[in-house]
């Protein structure tokens, strides 16, 4: 068993490297059209299949609660960058699709926020580092129940 004290210091060390690490990513932020926050959601849709998700999938792997995540799709869907439509398998639940345009918005942010992520974080640690933590940070998102 590990011992507690080790635990807590590694959990407090990795929350506090992601908080410094998520405002210098925010501070160098490449647009005043869309948020990080929003740049997050279109990201996370972005990889689903055919670029829709289900809203309560959404919910799980953006870094906002699930009212928050709403709002932001209502926002998304009236600037015409999200489609918002009724799940066919469940009437209760919602389905959230990139238009093309969100999909051209996205793009265009990824390329210069990608170039800070590379600046931020790759060179900062080696490709040996990167990958171990890739892993380990796996690991522990795994872990959830």
């Amino acid at each position: 068993m590990t011992d507690r004290a080790v635990a807590v210091a590694a959990w407090e060390s990795l929350f506090r490297a992601q908080v410094a690490v998520m405002r210098s990513l925010a501070a160098d932020f490449p647009s005043h059209e869309i948020s990080l926050n929003e740049y997050d959601v279109l990201f996370t849709v972005s990889r689903a299949p055919d670029r829709r998700i289900r809203l309560r999938d959404l919910n799980r792997h953006v870094l906002l609660t699930q009212p928050s995540v709403s709002r932001l799709i209502d926002r998304l869907v009236t600037r015409g960058l999200l489609t918002k439509l009724t799940d066919p398998d469940d009437g209760r639940g919602a389905i959230v699709e990139l238009t093309d345009a969100g999909f051209v918005l996205f793009r265009r942010m990824a390329v210069s926020h990608m170039r800070s992520i590379t600046k931020r974080v790759g060179e900062t640690l080696s490709e040996d580092e990167l990958t171990q933590l890739t892993v380990l940070c796996d690991r522990l998102r795994n872990d959830e129940s």
